[in-house]
Formats: structure tokens, C-alpha cells, sequence
């Protein structure tokens, strides 16, 4: 298929065909493809593997979806519909922070997600409603719509960052069979080894004495560290009209 058909506008705007009698619809090739990617990641996904799995036909799947790249648009979308956005506060740090929190889980349930996503914006109706949802939110803090996607996307990049090492050490588990709590034990004499020597004195008290925090509570703590920097930028009139420092 050429690179036109898998331009959002044709993505979203033309109709599709109606399904034939014991068709997979287009519903049905969604969910399977997003559940194999679940399972298997990216690497796995393509249209024969789809058809195979729904017991179909790979001709057949291209009557309903034109290949992959319009496939992963749909599967991102039909994510972006799994939940709804909250109802806004009035206080644009809470609201913030509670569409990072549901859009990190929303990334852990779906690894594969995050990276789909870092390449080109999702612009189908579920997605585009989320992004409405966080500019309204952004949109409480100021008026200049310039400024307020731009916390937006700040939000967006942390997210994108904090959650890219749970999903690393995810897939390390995965790839490896360790735990995080095997791998620690399998590297303990080692760290020992490098305590003693004394060569590195501040890895050593982070070692000793520093409690190991959770993946939430560093996601928290960043997150808090981030809004209370936006709050210091934009509403001490730091940040110029066009969203710059």
C-alpha cells in the first residue's frame, strides 16, 4: 500500500466496507492485533500474524484495513477509548497530575504503546478527545494556548521518560526470567567489591543508606517536582507569550 492510504485524514475518513457473513469485523482485527501485541510486542504484529490468529485470511484483512501503519493507528485509538477523562477540577496541577497518573497505567498495560506514540501524535476521535481534555486543563492555568501546549507536551515527555524504564525493566524480566529482586541478588557481591573499595563514596551511601523507592513513588516525585517547576515559570509571568522562558 502506498503511503498515502496510511495518512491519518484517509485513516479516519473514508468508510469502510460492511463486513461479509463470518468476516472478522473491524472491531474484531483491533483487539486481536492489540492483544497479540500485548503478549508477543511490536515484532509480532503484522497483518498475517492477525489473520492467522482470528483464523481468517490475510486478503481478506486488507478489505477493512489497508496494512499496518493504519492497523497501529487504530489499535492506539481503540486504547485512547479504553478510559474516559476525568472531569476537570478547576485546579489544573490536580487535573494534570491525574491524566498523567491514568496515562502512565494505560502505558504499563500496553508496553508497546509508548513508542508507537513517541513517533507522530495520534489524531483519531478517542485520541483527539484526551488532547482536548489535557488542553482544557492546561488551559486553567493560562490562556495563551501556545504556553499551555506546551505544558502539555513537558507532561507528556515526563510521562514518556518515567515510564520508559518500567517498561525496560519489564522487558528485562521477561528477556532474562529475573526478577528485579533476583538480578539485585545475582549483582550483590559485586557492589559489595566496589563499597569497599571506597572509590566511590556517594554510590556507596546510596547503596547503605538511601531507601529504595518504588516505581511509583519516583513517578510521583518527579511528577510533583515538575508541575511545582510550571507553576514557578508560568505563574510568576516567567514564561513568555509564546510558551518560552
Amino acid at each position: 500500500m502506498g503511503a498515502e492510504s496510511s495518512l491519518p485524514g484517509r485513516v479516519w475518513g473514508r468508510e469502510r466496507p460492511t463486513p461479509r457473513r463470518q468476516a472478522p469485523t473491524v472491531g474484531r482485527i483491533v483487539e486481536a492485533s492489540i492483544a497479540l501485541a500485548d503478549a508477543e510486542g511490536l515484532d509480532a504484529l503484522s497483518m498475517r500474524r492477525v489473520a492467522a490468529d482470528l483464523g481468517s485470511g490475510t486478503t481478506s484483512l486488507y478489505r477493512y484495513v489497508t496494512g499496518r501503519d493504519e492497523l497501529l493507528e487504530l489499535m492506539v485509538d481503540a486504547i485512547a477509548g479504553e478510559t474516559e477523562p476525568a472531569p476537570l477540577t478547576g485546579d489544573w496541577r490536580a487535573d494534570l497530575a491525574a491524566m498523567a497518573r491514568g496515562h502512565r497505567e494505560t502505558l504499563l498495560r500496553h508496553p508497546w504503546l509508548g513508542a508507537v506514540m513517541a513517533t507522530r501524535p495520534a489524531l483519531g476521535p478517542n485520541s483527539l478527545r484526551h488532547m482536548d481534555h489535557a488542553l482544557a486543563a492546561a488551559g486553567q492555568l493560562t490562556s495563551d494556548i501556545t504556553l499551555a501546549a506546551g505544558v502539555v507536551a513537558l507532561v507528556g515527555d515526563y510521562l514518556a521518560g518515567a515510564v520508559s524504564r518500567e517498561v525496560a525493566e519489564q522487558e528485562a524480566q521477561r528477556r532474562t526470567g529475573l526478577t528485579e529482586e533476583q538480578w539485585r541478588a545475582g549483582v550483590g557481591p559485586y557492589i559489595r567489591e566496589v563499597i569497599e573499595s571506597g572509590a566511590y563514596p556517594q554510590f556507596a551511601r546510596r547503596v547503605v543508606e538511601a531507601r529504595d523507592q518504588t516505581h511509583g513513588e519516583r513517578f510521583e516525585f518527579g511528577l510533583a517536582c515538575l508541575l511545582e517547576g510550571v507553576a514557578a515559570t508560568c505563574v510568576s509571568g516567567a514564561a513568555g507569550p509564546t510558551g518560552a522562558a
